[in-house]
């Protein structure tokens, strides 16, 4: 394949990305799905929360499982799981006698099969009425499926097929437990209690799951994995502070420079001027509580929400006068505890998780004129009859992310977007300073023409919500203030202009635009570098090239202008050869960087960045493997 062929796939796949994901139209929540609810702890396979017992319909042909929270699922292919309706479980058979039990604490079951089953922490098979046991899941002195088992249940069309529901899931054998798969990855059991973070340059989506801590969702995975994040641990180092120097239980803070706002389990709010030293109580009205959770405007100290749990009235409150007096904020919002909840003062949005779903509303946050709140549910296009657990916007105010109950996290354009112009980076949607020739992107509404500093700025895309447009190779800054002609009106925006401020494009989820040079296919979870080849990487912010290139035109697909700026790449922080670094041939504002893998590189997941002049970009993360 030749060189251009190459380069052409690589960019057309980002500009294909950008459109489905960037640009999407912000009228219709159309969540999607991050992650699966499924986990890796270095099983026999992913795993999940709790499952306390499993059984099969009279025939075999179905497997249904009630996992800890009541819930009760069915799988007729031993993939995909739905929720069962009317199932009648069985009675539970009385336990058989054994002449001794294979460890304290394990519980016995007959299988209709002449066998009888351990349940402990391992799993146990005795053909001799408890003489003797066979463990069948233990490697060395761990589970190959987890411990804490609950249930087994043995096929009625087979008795070599097991199925075990523990405290990691569900799993299953077909060859009488000599071994294992898990049946996790599409059983909605995993219960997340905060969303910790949204994907940011290496680092993917993370969430503390009940029970199993701090897991991250790495760029481009479906299955989440553990990662060392203290912010679980600070947080709850600061309730047990808090809570001393206030002289009450905390259950929830919220915090913005010097002020710190706490709740108490009986719906009290106190709040701190002097960095949480001391506290001083605020009106929050008839709340009852327990206060779930508060947001505090990071700019403006002075305004915050607060998400309140319980089964009684008022569960949104909103200060604008740091606690002089509380906003019921409910109207029409269903009388459910709220769980959680975010803002963004300077778009007047507010979002809460509740357990009847997901809701956001518009309202002024600055002033004490509040109209007749009116919630809108973003409910619609979520698993039917869940809760929320939490609620977060990412950086960039232009995702909403959601914790659904069992279910893991879902993302969606954050609807408030459409109502509040803002710039972001068009290669990592990071607030990150633009470059001559480089990409930005407009969210949040149609943009005709653009202007700034006596210059043009062409306008590349357009939609609804968001557009796209590209800085002049002669633009220079620091600041620019930007005239935007939009379908609202004309808007002037300012904006940072550095020579050069290099970006890696990636997509909503922190997966990048990497490409094999040689092959042309994109790099991702399942496709892998090998050492000794050449990566393609897609980028914007490398400021002029040579020879100069009009604004606003393809680049020339044969010897496009190479980039003035001095490129280097890095590969887990040691640099690597960069042999061409050059405008991307047949399109705008996108620039082509080819990188030279060494021969010899660990297999495993690798740090990518790249240099422009000295000025680092974003880091991605892709996989090698020999």
């Amino acid at each position: 394949m030749c060189h251009k062929e190459t380069v052409r796939r690589a960019i057309g796949g980002a500009v294909l990305l950008l459109a489905l994901t960037g640009l999407a139209p912000a009228q219709t929540t159309n969540w999607r799905r991050v992650g699966t609810s499924a986990v890796d702890l270095l099983l026999a396979s992913p795993a999940t929360g709790p499952v306390d017992r499993v059984w099969f319909s009279d025939g075999g042909g179905t497997l249904y499982a009630r996992t800890r929270s009541g819930r009760v699922f069915e799988t007729s292919d031993y993939e995909i799981w739905m929720p069962s309706q009317n199932v009648v479980e069985p009675a539970l058979q009385p336990a058989p006698p054994v002449v001794r039990i294979p460890e304290n604490s394990a519980s016995v079951m007959s299988s209709g099969f002449g066998q009888v089953y351990g349940l402990g922490r391992q799993l146990f098979r005795s053909e001799d009425g408890g003489r003797s046991w066979a463990n069948l899941t233990a490697f060395k002195t761990e589970s190959v499926i987890g411990f804490g088992q609950r249930s087994v249940a043995v096929s009625p069309a087979n008795q070599g097929q097991i199925v075990v529901a523990n405290d990691f899931g569900v799993w299953r054998s077909l060859d009488g437990g000599l071994s294992w798969v898990g049946l996790n990855e599409l059983l909605p059991n995993l219960w997340i209690k905060r969303i910790l973070a949204t994907p940011r340059g290496v680092a993917g989506t993370r969430v503390e799951i009940e029970g199993m801590g701090a897991m991250e969702l790495p760029p481009g995975g479906s299955v989440w994995q553990p990662v060392d994040d203290r912010t679980s641990a600070g947080d709850a180092l600061r309730l047990r502070t808090y809570s001393e120097r206030a002289n009450v239980l905390v259950s929830a803070y919220g915090k913005s420079e010097k002020t710190v706002y706490v709740g108490t389990a009986d719906g009290r709010i106190l709040i701190s001027r002097d960095d949480g030293v001391t506290f001083a109580a605020t009106a929050t009205g008839r709340a009852s509580g327990p206060v779930e959770r508060i947001f505090v405007d990071p700019t403006r100290p002075e305004v915050a929400l607060a998400a309140l749990g319980g089964p009684n009235l008022p569960h949104v409150l909103r200060t604008f006068n740091a606690g002089q007096f509380w906003d019921e904020l409910d109207s029409n919002l269903p009388n459910a505890p709220a769980r959680a909840v975010t803002g963004e003062r300077a778009a007047g949005a507010v979002y809460v998780a509740t357990d009847q779903g997901v809701f956001w509303a518009q309202m002024d946050l600055d002033n004490a004129d509040t109209p007749n709140v009116n919630w809108v549910s973003l409910s619609g296009r979520l698993p039917p009859g869940t809760g929320a657990s939490d609620v977060r916007l990412d950086a960039a105010g232009i995702q909403l992310y959601a914790a659904v109950e069992g279910y893991g996290v879902y993302a969606t354009a954050a609807p408030h977007r459409q109502r509040n112009l803002r710039l972001v980076n068009a290669a990592d949607f990071s607030t990150r300073a633009a470059a001559p020739g480089s990409l930005v992107s407009v969210i949040g509404g149609r943009v005709t023409s653009a202007r700034g500093g006596n210059l043009d700025y062409p306008v590349l895309a357009a939609a609804d919500d968001a557009s796209q447009i590209q800085v002049p190779f002669d633009a220079v800054g620091p600041n620019v203030m930007l005239a935007l002609v939009t379908g609202n009106g004309n808007v002037r925006l300012g904006m940072q202009v550095q020579p050069v401020s290099p970006a890696i494009f990636v997509g909503l989820d922190g997966t990048p635009i990497l490409q094999d040079a040689e092959t042309g296919l994109l790099l991702d979870a399942r496709k892998a570098a090998h050492p000794g080849t050449r990566l393609l990487v897609s980028a914007t912010g490398l400021g002029k090239v040579t020879p100069a290139w009009p604004t606003g035109l393809a680049a020339r697909v044969d010897n496009p202008p190479a980039v003035a700026a001095k490129i280097r790449a890095f590969v887990n922080g040691a640099p690597v050869p960069v042999t061409r670094a050059t405008l991307a041939g047949g399109f705008i504002g996108f620039y082509a960087i080819e990188v030279q893998l060494p021969a010899i590189n660990n297999s495993g997941p690798a740090e990518l960045y790249i240099t422009a002049d000295g000025v680092e970009s974003n880091r991605v993360q892709f996989q090698i493997e020999q």
